[in-house]
């Protein structure tokens, strides 16, 4: 269970992070508005693309991959597919990691690269490969890194990764929750100027401004000042703290929070999640609500004295904006089990698929923090 007075203590929080964990999540305003100035700067807005590439690659490392991924397939809904080249080689020695091309890789592709440090020998080795083939090449990474001046030397676009200045002397936050919103946002522009968002990309365009703004009123609410009655981040932190979550999301933009924040909440607080899209979570699930209810009902005449806590599935809904069918079959399976069951939902008042997709990712990025924080030895 997550001592919940540290929650309502802004001061035992600030003691508990000196990583500055919580500043890097409440950042996110901060890394948009950045990152927005310099692909700006770096030429993303001169850009005039003849039509959508046949194929969007995306490489590179940390949790802004497979989330840059998913949300432009979201967004670009089924018009240009989307795929995610995975490494190879040892995960022990990220140095020697490889990032194959596909064979059928060619003059019709885009390959986007994201790298937080940019000195993967095996991404600018990449870049080689995709210049040959003749594909286009966007990176995003620190300007002068390796695969910055690799992008460049092959005359492709390479767009710096910035930071927020204030985040500089902290050090390096881990893995789970690097600079993901500097990294994702060039890559959001990028599909805009290049139409990859369909007829609809008036309405599915990324307002960078506004999703600034939205960040920085979701930090306020989901910050440590901010009491635990009212706060997303906090009151999912203290549902979550002695549970196994079931992220089950509605529709491919809750997919990619859901997905993300499985990852976030594993590799930041030793929290397992499991994330699964409606209505197939309710097959793949099933099984183990089942055999949840059965063991409670096998414990109420158990002798617990000496033995660990289980930690009980609780059902996450992530809402977004498919059929609410698979949402009333989801609420009744939890229920038929006896299994707790929340739901987060974008506010009314988000306009657009990236407001949405804030409404969903930040509350749960805090709430991976605050469950990480309680587990400091000062804490």
């Amino acid at each position: 269970m997550i001592d919940e007075t540290l929650l309502e203590d802004p001061a035992r929080l600030a003691r508990a992070d000196p990583r500055g964990l919580l500043r890097g999540v409440a950042a996110a305003g901060a890394q948009v508005r950045t990152a927005a100035r310099a692909a700006s700067e770096a030429g993303i807005d001169a850009l005039r693309p003849e039509g959508r590439p046949g194929t969007v690659l995306i490489a590179g490392t940390g949790p802004e991959v497979p989330l840059a991924a998913d949300v432009l397939t979201a967004l670009a809904g089924g018009t240009v597919p989307v795929t995610v080249l995975p490494p190879t080689g040892p995960l022990a020695a990220p140095g020697a990691l490889q990032w194959p091309l596909p064979r059928w890789a060619g003059p019709m592709d885009l390959l986007l690269l994201t790298s937080a440090e940019g000195s993967e020998a095996g991404l600018s080795l990449l870049v080689d490969a995709a210049y040959r083939r003749g594909c286009s090449i966007v990176s995003v990474s620190p300007a002068g890194s390796p695969l910055a001046e690799a992008t460049a030397h092959r005359r492709n676009l390479a767009v710096p990764l910035t930071r927020p200045a204030h985040l500089e002397p902290a050090g390096d936050p881990p893995p789970a929750f690097g600079p993901y919103w500097a990294l994702l946002t060039p890559l959001l522009l990028l599909g805009e100027r290049l139409g990859l968002y369909g007829d609809g990309a008036a309405a599915a365009q990324p307002a960078v401004a506004a999703l600034a703004d939205r960040l920085d009123g979701l930090a306020e609410r989901c910050g440590p000042a901010a009491r635990t009655e009212g706060n997303p981040g906090k009151t999912l932190a203290a549902e979550c703290a002695a549970a196994l979550p079931l992220l089950w999301s509605e529709g491919p933009l809750a997919g990619a929070a859901a997905r993300h924040a499985a990852a976030g909440l594993t590799a930041l607080a030793g929290l397992p999640a499991l994330p699964a899209a409606l209505p197939g979570a309710l097959t793949a699930h099933k099984a183990l609500l089942a055999a949840t209810a059965r063991t409670a009902e096998d414990d109420f005449f158990r002798d617990r004295v000496e033995e660990p806590e289980t930690p009980r599935p609780r059902v996450l809904l992530l809402r977004g904006a498919s059929a609410a069918g698979a949402v009333t079959a989801a609420r009744d399976l939890a229920l038929e089990h006896n299994v707790p069951l929340g739901e987060l939902a974008p506010a009314e008042d988000a306009e657009g698929p990236l407001a949405a997709l804030a409404d969903l990712l930040v509350p749960l990025d805090f709430a991976a923090v605050y469950l990480a924080l309680a587990q400091a030895p000062d804490s």
